[in-house]
């Protein structure tokens, strides 16, 4: 019970993540994003791991343990993120999410394969109902674009008298549909790896705080070489608008959070049961997009459907535990 909850909660501050994000990427690019959540994660995890005393446990980790948690990092942080990213980026959080569904079949099939893992029928009915409900909520969207919203700039001079404002249009979000369809393919293969490699890593130590700390630590080096191997990479970060980057922090403690609630529930509870779970992440994505960014994304009738198929599917999990 308490993995799925851990789950839940997962799920829930993924779903902010996400919208957090989308709003980042808007005007911001995929590389500042990056920049921001990745390094942001090492600092935090750091001191969960010390207040939990975890830390101190390090030599309960074995080098593969260390490995498998390292790789897991640059699966998920770094190939996951940048491709999810891409993927929004390019098409909108609606439009991605169902896409990256794919990964829970991926973290399936390893775990079952890898882990001896075992689904039973109530759970996979409870899988297949999380899978069906963002379907559902998204799949038959109209894809429309949304319309330019008119802005007021003040200090501008406008009309015959030159007192009035000048009004200016915000552009409007047009889909790259190619794009972003295969971006998020590939983030779900790096998001359908991670979690197996994860309870691989941590299964015996059950040190959940510990190995998040390792796993972003090596995706932190990874994307840091990356950016300072670059001029154009480096002077993008630099010039980082202070909107994208407030809007990117704030993201990346919401997903240290996700990330934290996920190892620790990895850490005591099968793959199969997690990874499910955190499949409601599109269901919360939706929710606090239709606040944080309402003009960049398309909604639906479908989605108060999608999220009772979702939370039904989240149930039938939890009772089979």
């Amino acid at each position: 019970m308490l993995g799925a909850l851990l789950a839940l909660l997962a799920a829930a501050t993924f779903g902010f993540n996400d919208a957090t994000v989308r709003r980042g990427v808007v005007t911001g690019s995929v590389v500042q994003g990056l920049a921001v959540t990745v390094p942001i994660g090492v600092p935090l995890f750091f001191l969960a791991a010390v207040v939990s005393g975890q830390l101190f446990d390090v030599g309960a980790l074995t080098g593969p343990s260390a490995l498998m948690l390292a790789g897991a990092g640059v699966a998920h942080f770094v190939w996951g993120r940048y491709c999810n990213y891409r993927a929004v980026k390019a098409m909108g959080g609606n439009r991605a999410g169902p896409v990256q569904q794919t990964s829970l079949l991926i973290s399936l099939v390893l775990a079952v394969a890898l882990l001896d893992e075992s689904v039973g029928w109530i759970r996979l009915v409870g899988i297949l109902l999380i899978v069906a409900g963002p379907t559902i909520m998204v799949e038959r969207q109209r894809a429309s674009t949304p319309k330019a919203e008119a802005t007021v700039i003040p200090g501008i001079a406008g009309g015959a008298n030159g007192g009035e404002s000048a009004v200016a249009a915000k552009p409007a979000f047009t889909p790259r549909l190619a794009e972003g369809y295969t971006f998020a393919l590939l983030s779900a293969l790096g998001y359908g790896v991670s979690p197996v490699l994860i309870r691989a890593g941590i299964e015996e130590s059950g040190l959940s705080l510990l190995g998040g700390l390792i796993s972003y630590g090596a995706a932190t080096v990874v994307v840091l070489v990356v950016i300072l191997a670059s001029a154009s990479l480096r002077n993008s970060v630099a010039n980082m608008e202070r909107s994208n980057l407030r809007w990117f922090t704030i993201s990346g403690v919401a997903v240290f959070l996700a990330q934290m609630f996920r190892y620790m529930g990895l850490a005591i509870a099968p793959v199969s049961v997690v990874a499910s779970i955190m499949r409601l992440g599109l269901v919360f994505r939706v929710i606090f997009g239709y606040f944080i960014n309402r003009e960049y994304e398309s909604f639906a009738p479908r989605v108060l459907v999608g999220i009772v198929v979702s939370i039904l599917g989240g149930v039938a999990l939890t009772i089979s535990l």
